[in-house]
């Protein structure tokens, strides 16, 4: 069984890499690169996410969103507030979830860097349930 400690370390570090994406993905909204090393092709791509008819959720960026999301999880893991970290972790889970139906349902495209959030999320979301199973 995983000890508490490592739990947290664990979210601490899946938290920075969520920032670490989202800071891509915000950026790239911004700057509107030439080079886009998420494109792969038309149907494999994050310009849905950066340009695209999700770039913007209720007129703030969409990516704006997972980097504050994530910045908050990181600084609540650092002290180590369950209850903080398990709030936003379900936030951002129901939100990458709509992307992601709207990116795949709607749009016909996947966004890899979406779902390597998406992914983030989830494995932040349940280590956040272990944590608090355990006080």
């Amino acid at each position: 069984m995983l000890k508490k400690l490592t739990l947290w370390n664990w979210i601490s570090i899946l938290s920075f890499i969520g920032i670490l994406l989202a800071t891509y993905l915000f950026y790239s909204y911004l700057t509107q690169p030439v080079f886009r090393p998420c494109y792969v092709n038309a149907k494999v791509n994050c310009d849905a996410v950066i340009s695209g008819p999700v770039s913007l959720t209720l007129g703030i960026p969409t990516a704006l969103y997972g980097l504050i999301g994530y910045l908050v999880i990181f600084i609540a893991s650092l002290f180590k507030k369950a209850k903080i970290v398990i709030g936003v972790a379900t936030f951002g889970l129901l939100f990458c979830l709509y992307i992601l139906f709207r990116e795949i349902f709607q749009l016909k495209v996947y966004c890899p860097v979406c779902i390597a959030c998406l992914v983030v999320m989830i494995s932040v979301f349940f280590l956040s349930l272990k944590v608090m199973k355990m006080k």
